[in-house]
């Protein structure tokens, strides 16, 4: 089911507006900045309610403003009424098209289209127009139109499926819960497991402390202001030292205890040049190892070891793995496969590899592995973490997946 929040009105909204300026402020904002591009919309902060949240519909209280100039030399070129009809002519016009939007597109016979059901229409009898002049310092005149609109949004349901409501959750870690850090410089201390089961992670070296950002407009990784809303921890890269200066041990052994798992990794990372593990787990008495994380080029890389020396390793590309991705790495006996969002699943087999009740003796680490040289510090943030004691199955995957995505909107 489409999710229609409040966002992607607004861009839908603006990309529709191609006369002039566009912005989403309140009104009383307006003439601050004069170098704007006329005829100006502008649409305010809206309230809006959901009269009954299991069908899925908010209605929202709209309120738009659409702005022209009206100064001396205007009004003696044109009447203060055709200036006021043109400005709602295009209103209009920005409405009609939203409307085709959300529609499916113009349908140019409904007796034989099956056209797209709507996801967002106004309500009858709700549309009000005010005309006013000599707005502003600017001596603007003005249109307010008003109306009630129904989007298709979230629907509440009892029967919404969250990580903890599928059996073995052994670890969840969220950026936006259970997370101890200090205010000013932002580095993180102790990530708590919302999961039950006390599996938190923690650092107690200021200098290899990672970092937490919500809603920030740039991280150590991100400097560049491209950074998204959502609370993450964040990994950057130290500029000195032979260890992964920035990262997270657990408290306690890693809870695998026999040969099946699924681990869910939402990550932004920069690219990598060698293979750099975000979720690690190492055995050094009998060899035995779980690497996941950036591989080469917009890889994706998962391998695992057994205590004979068997390994496992599987990777998927993307398109941009400097871009928020989900990623699925599920071991099932002697298969390893991994899944990059909602395309399929990619397998490699080793057979006769073995590692039952050989995940559970160590601890594990987040953002790299202890004794790893200076190539394979990762450089990453990630808002969420998941682990299951146990080979998901593809419902079960489906449905921490949709979870994931309703929550962080990643395709």
């Amino acid at each position: 089911m489409a999710i229609t929040r409040l966002t992607d009105f607004i861009t839908v909204a603006t990309s529709k507006w191609t006369y002039g300026d566009s912005a989403f402020k309140y009104e009383g904002e307006v003439n601050q900045d004069h170098d704007t591009i006329y005829p100006l919309m502008i649409m305010t902060p809206p309230t809006s309610r959901m009269p009954d949240i299991y069908e899925g519909w908010e209605h929202y209280n709209v309120e738009m403003e659409f702005y022209n100039t009206y100064q001396t030399a205007a009004q003696n070129a044109v009447t203060l009424q055709l200036r006021w009809d043109n400005l709602q002519d295009l209103a209009l016009e920005w409405l009609d098209n939203v409307l085709i939007e959300y529609s499916g597109g113009v349908i140019p016979n409904v007796s034989t289209s099956s056209p797209t059901p709507t996801q967002v229409y106004i309500d009858k009898e709700s549309l009000q127009i005010e005309r006013i002049k000599n707005n502003k310092n600017d001596k603007l005149c003005r249109i307010t139109m008003r109306f009630d609109m129904r989007m298709f949004t979230r629907c509440f349901t009892p029967k919404s499926v969250y990580p903890n409501t599928i059996s073995d959750l052994v670890v969840w870690l969220r950026a936006d819960s259970n997370v101890n850090f200090d205010i000013p410089t932002k580095k993180v201390s102790t990530w708590g497991d919302s999961s039950g089961n006390n599996n938190s992670i923690s650092q107690g070296a200021a200098g290899r402390k990672p970092f937490r950002y919500s809603y920030s407009p740039s991280s150590p990784i991100e400097p560049s202001g491209d950074y998204l809303d959502k609370t993450r921890i964040t990994f950057p890269k130290p500029s000195t030292g032979l260890q992964p200066q920035y990262h997270f041990l657990s408290d306690n052994n890693s809870p695998i205890s026999g040969n099946d798992f699924t681990i869910f990794i939402v990550a932004n990372c920069i690219e990598a040049t060698v293979h750099r593990p975000i979720y690690s787990y190492t055995d050094t008495g009998n060899g035995v190892t779980i690497k996941i994380g950036q591989g080469s080029a917009d890889k994706f890389l998962s391998l695992v070891t057994d205590e004979t020396g068997k390994s496992i390793t599987t990777i998927v590309s993307t398109t941009n793995i400097e871009s928020d991705n989900i990623f699925v790495t599920t071991l099932e006996s002697d298969n390893l496969s991994v899944q990059h969002n909602n395309n399929s699943k990619v397998t490699n087999t080793t057979p006769g590899f073995n590692a039952t009740a050989l995940f559970n003796t160590q601890t594990f680490s987040i953002g790299g592995a202890p004794g790893f040289a200076e190539g394979f510090w990762p450089e990453f943030d990630t808002p969420e973490i998941l682990v299951y004691n146990k080979a998901l199955s593809t419902s079960e995957t489906n449905q921490v997946l949709d979870y994931l995505n309703n929550k962080y909107k990643i395709y």
